[in-house]
């Protein structure tokens, strides 16, 4: 019989699939709702703002509310409000009701974000191996089937609305299926501190949460404008809007599922720095020449080069000594969607003023910086023994 770590493994893989699939869905909309309520690129990226701010209200709670009534809860609560808004991003036609089911949607992309990741740190340390990126790898697989799944239903005959239903039914069956096999909240206590009062960060948690907005620009910056970048810069058609995103999910997922054995032979500090290089090479591949075939090579890049950063960094923070990590977790976590909220926006307003090509150049330039800040800042950053038992490589 499967035992209940291996259980707990697979039900919180899928709970990473359910939040990758039902943002990666949203995706494919950007450009419908775009048009169905008569957006010009600025007015695009404030509107895209109330997805990150959603998240970003919820996540520093959300540690509380996991204290409160336990991850399970916090996990089947925000995959159902997943697929409940989904339906509604696709027929609202007023930009103040968008607003408000983007800023739900944000909301319950944090809370089932930061529940999963601490479910996460505790079953790879159960079972004594660094398997952090395995479970992002599964978060990109929902990117790649939301994205390109979407497109292919519609291409196979079904209407918009029956499509973005039936994901929304396939996300609430896993969530209710799998919500047993999750492991219990008790099993999720940590004998180190809680941090029941406002505490500062630390340094180190802040730059882990710097480098997380980094890269969470670059993820922001796929999901929210490159369909867009597709049709309007590269004329492509609406039905393989999603295809952009679906490369750079396909290359993302690859790197995750393969990641834990790529860290432990290569090291963290090289993951990180080589991947923000290839990520940067990506998108100015993309933006530079006038080809949908080289733009969707650079996502691709972008995907292969992002991977295993966010996981790292995840990790890192989810073993900091002395710091729980329904703690740490919500940090970092803000940080990331702190960069996705400002990239949609930043994206939005450079395309105003200059061109949506030069506004993407810029996030490629900021990924690059990413690199550079870890390159630094190693040796500063310091794991707790449970981190170091699970991981060939650490900082010294």
């Amino acid at each position: 019989m499967m035992s209940d770590l291996r259980k707990a493994r697979i039900a919180n893989s899928l709970m990473f699939l359910v939040c990758g699939l039902g943002v990666a869905s949203w995706a494919p909309l950007v450009p419908l709702a775009k048009t169905r309520l008569g957006l010009d690129n600025g007015s695009l990226g404030l509107l895209l703002l109330f997805f990150g701010v959603g998240a970003m209200i919820t996540m520093p709670l959300t540690g509380k509310l996991v204290t409160w009534f336990g991850s399970k809860k916090v996990i089947v609560v925000s995959g159902t409000l997943i697929a409940a808004i989904l339906p509604l991003l696709l027929i609202l036609d007023h930009t103040y009701q968008m607003s408000i089911c983007l800023l739900i949607f944000g909301a319950s992309t944090g809370g089932i974000n930061v529940a999963m990741n601490a479910q996460a740190i505790k079953v790879q340390r159960s079972y004594g191996k660094h398997i952090m990126s395995s479970f992002h790898g599964l978060y990109s697989i929902g990117g790649l089937v939301g994205s390109l799944g979407f497109g292919l239903l519609l291409k196979a005959g079904l209407d918009a609305m029956s499509t973005i239903i039936f994901i929304s039914v396939l996300l609430v069956l896993i969530t209710y299926l799998q919500f047993s096999r999750l492991m219990s909240d008790d099993a999720l206590e940590t004998p180190e501190k809680t941090n029941k009062g406002f505490t500062l960060p630390s340094a180190a948690l802040l730059i882990l949460g710097a480098i997380c907005f980094i890269s969470a620009l670059a993820e922001g910056a796929m999901l929210d404008w490159s369909a867009v970048f597709l049709t309007a810069n590269r004329h492509l058609s609406i039905e393989f809007a999603g295809v952009g995103y679906a490369m750079f999910s396909v290359s993302m997922a690859i790197m995750r599922l393969t990641g834990d054995s790529v860290i432990a032979a290569v090291g963290r500090l090289k993951v990180v720095v080589w991947g923000s290089i290839i990520a940067s090479a990506g998108l100015m591949l993309a933006v530079c020449f006038p080809y949908v075939s080289l733009a969707l090579v650079g996502f691709l890049m972008v995907g292969l080069g992002c991977a295993n950063i966010i996981p790292i960094l995840f990790s890192t923070a989810g073993n900091m000594p002395g710091l729980a990590p329904a703690y740490a977790l919500p940090v970092v976590t803000s940080m990331a969607y702190a960069g996705i909220l400002a990239g949609p926006a930043l994206i939005g307003f450079i395309a105003q003023l200059l061109t949506l090509p030069l506004a993407l150049g810029v996030i490629g330039i900021c990924i690059l910086f990413a690199g550079l800040i870890f390159k630094i800042s190693d040796g500063r950053i310091k794991t707790s023994q449970a981190q170091k038992e699970v991981e060939e490589v650490v900082f010294e």
